[in-house]
């Protein structure tokens, strides 16, 4: 099992390698670039104004207040409401902030766990800003977005109701930085409005692009208290809520219904004559505090070493508070954890281990109820996985996938999302479907090679960022390839870290269209940067024009957006094919190595096909690249689906599905 330390060293390493996305290739939100819109305002004299979120009623959003008191809404900068400001004021705390008049507490608990983990906290607000020096009224914070590490670019102007903070104040009366982080947050998701209600989930993995999960405690998994002791001891960021329809609540015992917290502590400790699992937990409204056993000034506390009391114990109304484990899950519903890897989940006395993450991002045009265990009806990408460690006793495999918001719609929880998990034979192994933005599911799966195959329950297209985490035995702490694990089943770091729209724009020149030329210059930027789809050569001309002839439903020469989503899916569904199938890693597949991957994107083939396939797209010694490969699956794919539609005409079609595909083969 990880220590602690390597634990850390593991993910930070994670980090800096860009695994959860790259800090290093900032994407700036609104195209703002914070060092030169701050040099300018310096030069001239002048203070930031943020005409992408403006002080603005728009800003606030129309539906959070009443119409008069949004006509109240004044903005201030900390310089007219403090003679010295701070940005920080003696180091980051989650005593820092105290909740606002908006419903904001799933954000503010993971803020208030982000506090706590300084190799996080970096990574959300930068040092490079404050009041001191270089003022000039602009702030930027960083948060993670499917996929990328985004640059928030705010002014200083801070909404307030009838002389009171309107969102989140800090305890400290000149320190700011609370305020200022919650406005970026606010910009980021559109307005001040969507933060008034929301998921701790989802806050934890934009302060971390990490992995999260979710348990139930109303249905707790057995090693719930194994779960969290891993989870405090390798520095997750965790939270919890409870569950009521009249919010903010208050019962008699001090728990708000309703409510998010945040998780700031889980020990096992010796209490009279057995051990007492005990969990802390924290209120973002900074007050307001469990009345039960281990709560402050409770008896139980008479009954600890005074060491371990001094240790642990705080008697404030500060909003933090003890509690048994078992008080736990009675008061609450769910527990959140998130971390770079799914370390919450290496406990017990399990070999040193580590985690590698596959990445994918892509877009989905299919729902569930177009996948067929035949695999050939599939219209959905499928992402292979190969698992070689099995411990029918702990977690191997957690799968992670995140939709982006649908499109023309502000709201990414509007589609039930989730994915399959098939096993080699096209068996459908396993299933998670949720109307929520991230579903992640951990599993314990035997050694094999799995498929996961994301949907939705609607037949709509949406984007998503997939990762499939692999736990491996031989983790070797005093390795430096650990601190930079390989992608196991990689795509290339284009594919990745670009939406396929972004893509096709910039090679349409910004047009409507792109014709084989075109396509053949993107295909070739883009796909051959990865070293092992270069070595089997380059798209030619004429291999692109015959794609283009397939994917081109209107006939025109040229491939739509919407065209060339359905190649892009594609081209990334047969990477992940050609790497499973690649044993030797050459950059070709064999016949036998070609024969396999054929089957596993469930499509027919024979000993003639194959011998047909090879000589028309193999080299000298039949073995294909992946250029090729791609041009002969999309061709074989194609009309496979052609002869499926043919055959509902029934007695009309004179030839069975072999002969038909070896006459297009032939051709």
């Amino acid at each position: 099992m990880l220590n602690l330390s390597s634990a850390l060293r593991l993910e930070q390493g994670m980090q800096t390698a860009g695994i959860s996305g790259g800090l290093q290739n900032l994407r700036k939100f609104n195209n703002q670039d914070f060092e030169h819109l701050r040099s300018l305002c310096l030069s001239q004299g002048l203070l930031f104004e943020d005409d992408t979120f403006p002080a603005h009623s728009s800003s606030i959003g129309h539906n959070l207040l009443p119409k008069d008191e949004l006509r109240q809404i004044e903005w201030k900068r900390p310089t007219e409401l403090m003679r010295k400001p701070y940005l920080i004021l003696d180091g980051v705390s989650r005593f820092d902030i105290i909740q606002g008049e908006i419903g904001d507490c799933w954000m503010l608990a993971a803020l208030g766990s982000l506090t706590m983990q300084k190799r996080f906290l970096e990574n959300v607000l930068p040092k490079d800003q404050g009041f001191q020096s270089d003022y000039a009224g602009i702030f930027h914070f960083r948060f993670w977005q499917f996929g990328e590490w985004v640059d928030v670019v705010i002014d200083d102007r801070l909404p307030f109701l009838n002389g009171n903070y309107l969102s989140v104040h800090p305890r400290t009366s000149n320190e700011f930085w609370p305020s200022l982080l919650e406005k970026a947050y606010a910009k980021l998701l559109g307005s001040y409005q969507n933060l008034h209600g929301g998921y701790i989930s989802d806050a934890l993995v934009d302060f971390t692009g990490g992995v999260q999960m979710q348990f139930s405690l109303k249905d707790p998994p057995p090693d719930l208290e194994d779960i969290l002791k891993a989870a405090s001891k390798s520095g997750c960021l965790m939270g919890c809520s409870t569950s009521g329809r009249m919010r903010n609540t208050v019962l008699r015992n001090g728990i708000v219904q309703g409510h998010a917290y945040t998780v700031t502590g889980a020990v096992k400790i010796q209490f009279k004559n057995h051990w007492e699992h005990i969990i802390r937990v924290w209120n973002p409204w900074g007050h307001g505090e469990w009345k039960g056993p281990w709560s402050d000034g409770s008896p139980e506390w008479d009954y600890v070493e005074p060491e371990i009391k001094e240790e642990l114990y705080r008697k404030k109304n500060d909003g933090e508070f003890w509690m048994s484990c078992e008080s736990f899950r009675e008061q609450f519903s769910w527990l959140y954890v998130c971390n770079c890897t799914p370390t919450f989940l290496d406990f017990r006395d399990q070999p040193r281990t580590g985690w590698s993450v596959d990445r994918h991002i892509n877009l989905l045009a299919t729902g569930r109820n177009y996948w067929s265990s035949a695999g050939a009806g599939s219209k959905n990408p499928q992402y292979f996985f190969k698992v070689t460690n099995h411990d029918p006793k702990s977690y191997n495999v957690v799968i992670s996938l995140i939709q982006k918001n649908a499109e023309g719609t502000q709201d990414a929880q509007k589609l039930k999302i989730g994915f399959l998990i098939t096993t080699e034979n096209s068996r459908v192994l396993k299933q998670d479907f949720s109307l929520v933005r991230d579903v992640s599911s951990c599993f314990s799966l035997s050694p094999g090679t799995y498929a996961v195959i994301p949907a939705t329950t609607e037949g709509r297209e949406f984007e998503f960022v997939l990762r499939i985490f692999i736990k491996n035995q031989d983790y070797n702490e005093n390795s430096d390839t650990q601190l930079n694990p390989m992608l196991l089943m990689d795509v290339p770091r284009q594919i990745q870290d670009s939406s396929y729209k972004a893509i096709f724009l910039k090679y349409a020149k910004q047009g409507s269209a792109i014709d084989a030329l075109q396509l053949q210059q993107l295909l070739n930027d883009v796909v051959l940067q990865d070293e092992m789809a270069s070595l089997g050569g380059e798209f030619s001309f004429d291999s692109c024009r015959a794609i283009l002839a397939l994917m081109d439903l209107n006939s025109n020469g040229q491939l739509t957006l919407q065209e060339f989503g359905s190649l892009w899916r594609s081209v990334t569904k047969y990477m992940d094919l050609f790497r499973r199938e690649d044993k030797n890693h050459s950059g070709f597949l064999d016949v036998s190595e070609l024969k396999s991957a054929i089957q596993a994107a469930g499509l027919p083939v024979n000993e003639q096909i194959l011998r047909l396939m090879t000589l028309r797209y193999g080299d000298v010694y039949r073995r294909m690249g992946f250029a090729d490969f791609v041009s002969c699956m999309l061709r074989l794919e194609t009309m496979t689906y052609a002869f499926q539609n043919l055959a509902k005409d029934g007695p009309q079609v004179l030839m069975t599905m072999m002969e038909w595909l070896t006459l297009v083969m032939y051709i």
